[in-house]
């Protein structure tokens, strides 16, 4: 029961930071820019800005599918984003452009999420094979524990990673807003409706971190308990 309440209240606060997050880009995507800057064109001025010429701009398919790339340097924004010019969009690509910037500083949360990387692709694969492995052996034996204690170390590694995604996510979000503002490529009215949308989508990140880390320690419980045992 404990472990379908945990699951049932991450789910839930999930959809509704998730629905909220919808409704705000869907709000802010009705405010137009003054300007008239297209979300691919405030990548690119704000990547100039701060003397980066190595990295693209490219379109990507979907819905708030955007994403910077390290290995081939691209800032990929979803079709929405990069061809419309409203406050939703903006937001968005600069956010983007603002882990590009961190690459280029050497920002250091990047660099370790990066480092976490291939570990996280072996997590997220073996995890609950391996915890469910052990609950299948039985916890109390020994077989059983050693097999969940591996699964758990791995979901360690994925839980590690939510927090680091954090300040990564934060820090992005922070670099685009002081360029929109200093820059003056936002109105007032604009910036508010690009600071909203930046601070719900954060909250995703945070919540899937918080979730991690609940169901971490639901596990590490049960470890204990089999310990005991």
């Amino acid at each position: 029961m404990q472990y379908y309440l945990i699951i049932g209240i991450i789910t839930i606060v999930s959809w509704i930071v998730s629905n909220t997050l919808k409704r705000k880009f869907k709000k802010y995507s009705r405010v137009s820019l003054r300007n008239g800057m297209s979300g691919a064109e405030i990548a690119e001025k704000m990547l100039q800005d701060h003397g980066i010429y190595d990295v693209k701009v490219i379109s990507t398919p979907g819905m708030l599918t955007d994403h910077y790339n390290p290995r081939n340097k691209t800032v990929n924004l979803s079709e929405g984003v990069y061809n419309q010019r409203n406050a939703a969009a903006a937001a968005v690509a600069a956010h983007e452009v603002g882990h590009a910037v961190q690459h280029a500083r050497a920002y250091k949360w990047l660099e370790m999420r990066s480092n976490l990387v291939p570990m996280v692709s072996i997590s997220s694969k073996f995890s609950q094979y391996l915890v469910l492995g052990g609950l299948v052996l039985g916890a109390t034996s020994s077989m059983g524990y050693w097999v969940l204690a591996a699964g758990v170390a791995l979901m360690a590694i994925g839980t590690l990673f939510s927090f680091v995604t954090l300040p990564v996510e934060y820090d992005a979000s922070n670099r685009a807003l002081a360029w929109l503002e200093n820059k003056h490529i936002v109105t007032r009215e604009e910036y508010a409706g690009s600071k909203d949308a930046l601070k719900w989508a954060a909250r995703t990140y945070l919540v899937a971190a918080l979730g991690s880390l609940a169901m971490l320690a639901y596990w590490v419980m049960k470890l204990m308990a089999a310990n005991r045992d």
